[in-house]
């Protein structure tokens, strides 16, 4: 259930609705817009009669939540959340840019890599250290070694990063150099590391799996939002169909869908939706024109001699000559690049 405050409600107002709800044996789950405050109910909300909420001083109005995701869910925080990473936000006015090598390889790969999508436009680095491979036989990252060259490229070109955390385990090892934290598509429904994830006070970017619907996807960010991380960011990164022309089938309706069930940010991944370097370019016009908060996007200094997905990672030119395009793009769908 949902109770939102009046506007000016008073400290001491909101609190004692807090204290009915938990009364109830609700878990209660804050969030604090520009006008109203919203307080979110969770548990045995069926048998609550809205009435005795309604009639308490300073309350708005009051909801039930039809949902299974419920902190998930746009009327949550109707005005959308934003991420904040240092200067960086991601779900505001301004499209958010991460790009880099799909693997950290070795110090002159990434600095490179930092140098060159930076000076492109890109705020977030992205490199994986632990890469999940289908193959066991293949390049599957430097681990710590390469979280220490991904912290080390970004801090000296003023990038934030983010990089993929494989399993529970190695979640305060990537924190403490990652400012976000990403979930795989393979790793959507590990619930293990969600839970993990929901005590982490860093954001999440959480990849959509490739046989998710958009309730498994908002269900597994329910499990980070649970744990009071409210910082999740969705990523649409192709889904698995009949077809098998691309990689995965780049589903661009899944942007305005999600933008109108979640208050969630939606960042939109064309690398690995098309696993093809010339198919990324169009795909990720269609995603911002279609309302993406952002774009993550493989770039590789010498892709031909990439150790991981080289075949889909643009060349430094090519991925600014992409940024221009998006920079007269934007405008058209009210943001700015």
């Amino acid at each position: 259930m949902l109770v939102v405050m009046e506007e000016g409600a008073k400290e001491q107002q909101i609190q004692a609705v807090i204290d009915r709800m938990v009364a109830l044996g609700l878990t209660v789950h804050r969030s604090t817009g520009v006008r109203h405050t919203v307080l979110g109910g969770v548990g045995p909300s069926e048998t609550v009669d809205l009435a005795q909420f309604e009639v308490m001083p300073a309350v708005k109005e009051c909801h039930r939540i039809a949902s299974p995701y419920k902190l998930a869910a746009r009327p949550f925080r109707p005005q959308g959340t934003v991420v904040k990473v240092g200067r960086v936000e991601i779900g505001g006015e301004r499209l958010t840019l991460m790009a880099g090598p799909c693997a950290v390889e070795s110090e002159e790969q990434i600095e490179q890599a930092a140098e060159a999508v930076a000076r492109a436009g890109a705020v977030v680095l992205r490199g994986g250290a632990f890469k999940p491979r289908t193959s066991p036989y293949t390049f599957r990252g430097l681990g710590e070694q390469g979280l220490k060259l991904l912290r080390s490229a970004a801090n000296r070109h003023g990038l934030v990063t983010v990089t993929e955390v494989m399993e529970s385990a190695q979640i305060g090892l990537v924190a403490e150099y990652s400012d976000i934290l990403q979930v795989g598509a393979r790793n959507m429904q590990n619930y293990s590391l969600l839970r993990g994830l929901s005590e982490v006070r860093k954001p999440v970017l959480l990849k959509r799996g490739p046989s998710a619907t958009f309730e498994e996807l908002l269900l597994a960010a329910e499990y980070i939002l649970t744990g009071g991380n409210y910082d999740v960011i969705l990523c649409e990164r192709g889904i698995r169909t009949f077809d098998t022309h691309l990689r995965y089938t780049m589903d661009i309706s899944a942007i305005p869908v999600l933008k109108r069930l979640t208050h969630l940010p939606v960042v939109a991944d064309p690398s690995h939706a098309t696993g093809r370097r010339d198919m990324v370019p169009p795909m990720a016009r269609a995603a911002v024109a279609a309302g993406a908060d952002g774009l993550i996007i493989e770039v590789h200094c010498d892709p031909d001699r990439a150790l991981s997905d080289g075949a889909q990672s643009l060349r430094p030119s090519e991925f600014a000559q992409l940024v221009e395009q998006l920079r007269a793009i934007a405008p058209v769908v009210g943001r700015k690049l």
